[in-house]
């Protein structure tokens, strides 16, 4: 375990370059905040090598989040078979995205209570477990009620290794650039399962369920992998790590859901996972349907999508620190706007293809830079529920967002998801704006 220095001080006092950030008061009045958050703990933070176990655990968290994405991206590739497997409506279909929701709002709000019970290492079995479960039902080929009503289930395994490791590695040194390949990780598995997904369909002949027996395969690794790497952190020494002299095993969740900063992130992750959800999971069929490609052509479009989104969160995690991540995101979001206008005034298909590939490029970073923003204005002790919180309410967005954009092309038609996803960002522009600016000392952290 890391060393830590306990530093106490008064939540109302001024802040200065000198001192560090102050806690934040509640979200509802200006009282200061309970007892159990007056002390601010500066942490001697961990590094990915050291001590050297971390060096396994940070594979067994990347596998674990390339998993992740091979999940949602090969909804995007599938969705055009399914609806016509079971001959569905776009809003029936869509029930595939609505179905986790339900898994994450579990997620959110048990997270922290789940790490006390059996630590990482019961996350670790617990998450890829349900995500295993749902994959096998799934493989049998069921009746499509029975589809969705499973899916739920793997949205509470990825809602809890999305909340866990988003935290875990918030704590490391060099959190961006971590964070970075993190997510780039999560892309890169987005990136290949429809690349996948499609040659099975398209090419193979195979039914779209199918692909979940690979699906299995990997979770299954991930079982075996997380379990060892993460086998000594228990229940008992995750409480112990997370507990101070002052501060209640209990109420974290609702110690930082008092945090402004929780409720931002939380709403800014559910906006940019819905967007990256809704593009990833419906611009298959927007190329079909609209701009008439072919149905391997097409399903290539999903692949360079989460193609720009991995490289983005690998190259500009690196830039990102050293314009601040205020400044970077505003940016990377103007930019995204500026290519959607294109994606959606110029209609022809590689120019579409191009775009798409951009805006991936440039939303990337979003995500892995609103979890720095939490770490950073928010104490150490509140990192686990705040981050969870907020991740789980993300994970939401993925699920309630791309349903809604599949119920409006029911009644509209499919290219209302140019206009949708325009709207979704700059939405997300404004949501960002209203986070507090990060002192200077705490930009390189």
């Amino acid at each position: 375990m890391a060393t830590s220095t306990t530093v106490m001080e008064m939540a109302t006092l001024p802040s200065s370059k000198d001192q560090p950030i102050p806690l934040q008061t509640p979200m509802w009045g200006n009282s200061e905040l309970p007892g159990p958050i007056a002390s601010h703990v500066v942490e001697t933070k961990q590094r990915w090598n050291s001590p050297r176990i971390n060096t396994y655990r940070l594979a067994a968290i990347f596998f674990a989040f390339l998993n992740f994405g091979m999940n949602d991206g090969s909804y995007g590739a599938l969705v055009p078979y399914i609806e016509a497997d079971y001959g569905l409506s776009y809003t029936v279909t869509s029930l595939v995205f609505l179905s986790p929701f339900a898994g994450y709002t579990f997620a959110a709000l048990f997270s922290d209570r789940l790490h006390r019970l059996g630590g990482r290492r019961g996350i670790t079995v617990l998450a890829p477990s349900c995500k295993v479960i749902a994959y096998i039902v799934i493989a049998t080929h069921p009746p499509y009620p029975a589809v969705v009503t499973i899916l739920a289930l793997a949205g509470v395994g990825n809602g809890l290794l999305d909340a866990a490791w988003n935290a875990w590695i918030g704590t490391l040194d060099h959190t961006n650039q971590l964070l970075g390949l993190l997510h780039g990780c999560y892309g890169l598995g987005a990136t290949i399962s429809p690349l996948i997904a499609t040659t099975m369909v398209t090419k193979g002949h195979l039914g779209w369920w199918t692909f979940e027996y690979i699906m299995i395969g990997v979770v299954t690794l991930e079982i075996c992998g997380g379990t060892w790497a993460f086998w000594k952190e228990t229940g008992a020494k995750y409480r112990d790590d997370n507990s101070s002299a002052d501060s209640d095993e209990k109420g974290k969740t609702s110690l930082a859901l008092k945090q402004k900063v929780t409720w931002i992130c939380a709403v800014f992750l559910l906006a940019y996972a819905g967007t990256e959800v809704s593009l990833g999971g419906w611009i298959v069929t927007f190329m079909i349907r609209v701009r008439h490609g072919q149905p391997f052509a097409s399903g290539m479009t999903a692949t360079g999508f989460w193609l720009g989104i991995t490289i983005g969160r690998v190259t500009l995690g690196f830039i990102t620190p050293k314009i601040g991540e205020r400044l970077a995101v505003a940016l990377y979001i103007i930019c995204s706007l500026g290519l959607e206008l294109l994606f959606w005034l110029v209609p022809q298909f590689i120019v579409s293809a191009v775009a798409i590939s951009l805006v991936g490029f440039f939303i990337g970073p979003l995500f892995p830079s609103a979890v720095i923003m939490a770490t950073k204005l928010l104490p150490q002790e509140l990192h686990v529920a705040a981050i969870g919180f907020a991740a789980a309410v993300g994970g939401g967005g993925a699920a309630v967002l791309p349903f809604a954009v599949g119920a409006i092309a029911n009644a509209r038609g499919v290219q209302t998801l140019q206009p949708i996803i325009l709207a979704l960002l700059a939405v997300l522009l404004g949501i960002w704006l209203l986070l507090p600016r990060i002192p200077k000392h705490l930009h390189e952290s």
